[in-house]
């Protein structure tokens, strides 16, 4: 039996899409062909970093300018941060406004002062750019279900807007450059936080490891009776069977069992990191997704999507108590990982963004915020074009532009645009950006600009 630290039970859903993906229809029309260059020959990882439960953007960065800190300590109440602790920031594309990050967010903020980070502002799930008198008279199409935990993290994962899809951005991804990254021995989505919708797919299959490192099978050794028992499973693994979900059942087992092997080997003959990661969940999945990059050429890979992630971000009480802890390490995670990436002389070649369920609203509810929607997200790595802002940082007033109650903001930055910009510079081409980001064709605004070739 694998070792995995969650226990739970497997059902035909997560079966099939484990190992069985290609029989399930998934709501979404087969792929385009799309003329494709040739393999690739350079190397490129994406790393997202999913904040669960809905980050509290609004204290994460935050205006410093005394009339704009001013509005935002009015709307903000007792959730407020004073100016004095807030730690500045000098973007080079000033909107006239003074910025500080909260003062648990060091490391970043040094990373963003030597351009290897930038913020997008002000974006969220949209079908299309909607106005705020479009929204109060319900006469557009929006995502369903908005401030639902489940439903938003679904429209992160998927890009889905108002149609049915069990497929993610990043499995999409996967399965338009499977003929260039054929000769890969690891998947190129890989989630080190369990299976993920985000990396679901038609044709490809994500491999999924422990926080650590390949969940290892119990009781198989080289030798003696361990060895035994590992040709015994083989055996059983390899039978004919005539249901399908036997046959999707042994597939998982005996992929499982050879990604095992090949991801170990190749960690045990790859460079060290020697970077030192924070003793945190994040750090550890940062740290093994650091050691799989530095085992790229013996695993022969070219393209790679790693998912990590950490809850506990619906502040819904005690946010002022739990927002530090939280945002304190996915600092120091995210800082060391950047400065694994430049040990490893991959710094150019790594980008690592972050994605959460939606923001928050401004408003205090006594010891903490509720669901909202627009949000501030971030994006890491040498291929940065940092230190600077995409997209406006609103006015943090209640009853401001675009609020549509409670501090809750429509978003003027799309998911989809945000996903797209990291697609092309992953290499998916430009006539199927719109297979990764369906509903990209309704913005103008292609691409958003923060990488660079």
């Amino acid at each position: 039996m694998r070792r995995d630290r969650r226990s739970m039970r497997l059902n035909r859903r997560q079966l099939l899409a484990g190992g069985g993906a290609a029989l399930l229809g998934t709501g979404w029309p087969a792929l385009r062909a799309v003329a494709s260059p040739g393999p690739f020959n350079d190397y490129r990882a994406l790393v997202c970093v999913f904040l669960f439960g809905g980050n509290d953007a609004w204290n994460t960065l935050v205006p410093r300018s005394p009339a704009e800190h001013a509005v935002y300590a009015s709307s903000r109440q007792n959730l407020a941060l004073e100016r004095e602790v807030l730690l500045p920031i000098q973007p080079l594309d000033s909107d006239g406004t003074d910025y500080g990050l909260h003062p648990e967010m060091a490391g970043l903020q040094g990373l963003f002062e030597q351009g290897r980070l930038a913020f997008v502002n002000d974006v969220g799930p949209l079908v299309r750019p909607i106005s705020l008198d479009e929204y109060l008279s319900g006469g557009a199409p929006l995502p369903p279900q908005l401030f639902s935990h489940n439903d938003q993290q679904d429209q992160w994962h998927t890009l889905k807007g108002q149609a049915p899809l069990a497929t993610g951005w990043a499995g999409r991804m996967a399965d338009l450059m499977r003929t260039q990254v054929a000769g890969q021995r690891l998947a190129t989505n890989v989630s080190l936080f369990g299976n993920s919708l985000f990396q679901a797919a038609e044709d490809t299959v994500a491999y999924v490891m422990g926080a650590g490192g390949p969940l290892e099978f119990i009781g198989f050794e080289d030798a003696g009776f361990g060895l035994e028992q590992r040709r015994a499973f083989e055996r059983v693994v390899d039978a004919d069977y005539a249901s399908v979900y036997e046959r999707a059942f042994a597939a998982v087992q005996r992929r499982a069992i050879s990604t095992v092997d090949v991801v170990t080997d190749a960690l045990a003959r790859a460079p060290a990191v020697a970077t030192p990661f924070p003793f945190s969940q994040l750090g550890q999945q940062l740290e093994t997704v650091s050691r799989v990059i530095a085992a790229r050429d013996e695993l022969e890979v070219r393209r790679q999507v790693f998912f990590v992630a950490i809850g506990g971000f619906d502040t819904h009480d005690d946010q002022n108590e739990l927002q530090p802890g939280l945002l304190g390490d996915v600092s120091e995670a995210m800082t060391a990982f950047y400065e694994a990436t430049e040990a490893l002389g991959v710094a150019e070649q790594v980008t690592t963004f972050t994605q959460s369920d939606f923001g928050r609203t401004l408003t205090s509810n006594g010891t903490g915020t509720d669901h909202a929607w627009s949000s501030v997200q971030m994006v890491m790595g040498g291929a940065v074009l940092g230190r600077r802002f995409y997209g406006n940082y609103p006015l943090l007033e209640l009853g401001g532009a675009g609020d549509v109650g409670g501090g809750r903001f429509i978003p003027s930055l799309s998911s989809d645009q945000y996903a797209a910009t990291l697609a092309r510079w992953f290499g998916i081409e430009e006539a199927a950006l719109s297979q990764v980001a369906p509903n990209l064709d309704n913005f103008v605004l292609r691409d958003l600009g923060f990488l660079g070739a």
